[in-house]
């Protein structure tokens, strides 16, 4: 034991610990946020504004907040290939946009595994397909849950178009692999996360404030400039910046297979405060594809295997 406190090599060793076990702080409190931003964003768009109103507030604040930022690199960074700049975005307006729409059609219990629980899917198999990422055969059996978890939610809807949640569950798994996309983009894009919620924030608004702003006006002069003041809270600074910022930070630190493995706790923090907030039960097909979820993003993140994640280079 003593050999190893006097090794040169530890002080390395303890600060990569360090650097994991912030990047694993960071990522249990984004997920916490994707939690509160899931059940009120689905009621926003079920009681209040239209997507394109509520993408206003929820871009507009990053975007002031950290205009510092983005001033200091560009409206478009110098160096930023037009690909990875296009991914990053994906994380913005359309990403909002197609989610919040899907949220008018599905509960709350079923937005968890379709969003944040199939993101490392979509995560794997851009990084597989796109840029050459080894597949280990716990992780395949881990996406295989992953799926089964989706019909579990999914597939009944499919079954029975006149439902109408069949709309939320393709919107919303849309709206997963657009965070795929962002996830590898902003691996790539070598910008700070400040840099990149600053650059998707002031994109994002000049993109929706066609789209939004009438509808924004008119419920502010309705008597609505509370239902916005708490949008521009949860949906600006909190997610907007705060959970945009850490789960940067925990992509920085722990590879993005790893940070989107946290995703099983937002479904599950989200299906409980869908009770109290929506009068939302979870049906019995939400909480089997939950657990699914669960066990299968675990076994996707490679976190329940003795060896690391092997990578192409």
């Amino acid at each position: 034991m003593s050999e190893a406190v006097h090794n040169p090599s530890a002080p390395p060793l303890e600060k990569a610990d360090r650097r994991m076990l912030l990047g694993w702080g960071a990522g249990f409190v984004t997920v916490i946020i994707w939690a509160f931003w899931m059940v009120g964003t689905r009621h926003a768009v079920t009681h209040d504004l239209p997507p394109a109103a509520i993408g206003i507030v929820r871009f507009a604040v990053p975007a002031l907040l950290l205009a510092p930022f983005t001033i200091r690199g560009g409206i478009w960074p110098k160096g930023l290939p037009l690909k990875i700049g296009l991914g990053l975005l994906c994380s913005g307006a359309p990403f909002f946009l197609i989610v919040a729409t899907g949220m008018r059609y599905a509960p709350a219990a079923d937005i968890g595994p379709l969003l944040p629980g199939t993101m490392p899917l979509f995560v794997a198999l851009i990084g597989w397909l796109v840029f050459g990422d080894k597949l280990g055969g716990s992780r395949v059996l881990g996406f295989g849950l992953i799926l089964a978890a989706d019909l579990s939610v999914a597939g009944h809807s499919l079954l029975d178009p006149t439902s109408g949640a069949w709309r939320g569950h393709l919107l919303i798994l849309s709206g997963a692999f657009l965070w795929g996309i962002y996830t590898h983009a902003y691996r790539r894009s070598g910008l700070t996360a400040l840099q990149a919620a600053g650059l998707i924030g002031l994109w994002s608004v000049i993109l929706l404030l066609p789209l939004g702003a009438p509808a924004l006006v008119q419920a502010a002069t309705n008597g609505m400039a509370g239902a916005i003041l708490v949008q521009a809270i949860l949906q600006g600074l909190v997610s907007g910046v705060i959970a945009v910022v850490l789960y940067g930070y925990a992509i920085d630190r722990l590879g993005p297979s790893r940070a989107a493995a946290l995703s099983p706790l937002g479904p599950v923090l989200a299906a409980v405060l869908a009770i109290p907030v929506l009068g939302e039960v979870p049906s019995l097909a939400a909480s089997v594809g939950i657990g699914f979820m669960t066990l299968g993003v675990l076994l996707a993140s490679g976190l329940l295997a003795s060896k690391e994640i092997h990578t192409k280079g």
